[in-house]
């Protein structure tokens, strides 16, 4: 079975992390990665009329599979960059960095939803393509070269892109459909 890397954090938000897992479960082998082999937290991220941010709670737990430092990206044909604030703090981790730079200099699929796009916009892959997340992290792509189009997804190359968990079906999707265009061609 083909394998899929999913990247996790502490602060990853549940629904942006748990749709990819168990989508792409249904087809492909899930390997989570993060900075350690161990459990971490998830949040849920709600707006509340009342505020002016996203208010957050604990969600639920996960537990990787693998360490990024431990990743060789040839044993996977697609990558997963879920939302939360974990992207915030997992784009300093220079495993994760070389991870994200390998799939982009193969041409595999990248799948990026909300805060995601901090991760790639530190790894230098945004330069000159379209790309969408959510409106307050626009200055994070274009800062990095990318162009911002707000879109409920967007796809450049290989890359994929959506802005609200909300659009994760269509998301999700799209990129399971390239994952099976690329395993049946390796069949042929």
């Amino acid at each position: 079975m083909e394998k899929v890397l999913l990247v996790v954090g502490d602060g990853g938000e549940v629904i942006d992390t748990m749709v990819p897992f168990y989508r792409l479960g249904e087809d492909f082998q899930v390997v989570v990665a993060a900075p350690e082999k161990r459990t971490y937290h998830l949040v849920l991220h709600e707006h509340d009329p009342g505020w002016d941010i996203t208010i957050e709670s604990l969600g639920y737990k996960i537990t990787s599979d693998i360490a990024f430092r431990d990743v060789n990206p040839d044993e996977y044909i697609g990558l997963v960059l879920p939302g939360g604030r974990a992207p915030e703090f997992l784009r300093y981790d220079e495993h994760l960095i070389r991870i994200v730079k390998d799939f982009f200099a193969k041409q595999k699929p990248v799948a990026s939803i909300c805060h995601g796009i901090e991760i790639l916009a530190v790894a230098d892959v945004l330069r000159g393509i379209g790309v969408t997340t959510i409106p307050r992290c626009r200055f994070d792509a274009e800062i990095a070269g990318a162009i911002y189009l707000n879109e409920p997804l967007v796809i450049t190359g290989n890359l994929y892109c959506c802005r609200f968990k909300r659009e994760c079906s269509a998301w999700m999707k799209a990129f399971v459909a390239e994952l099976h265009r690329i395993t049946s061609n390796k069949e042929k």
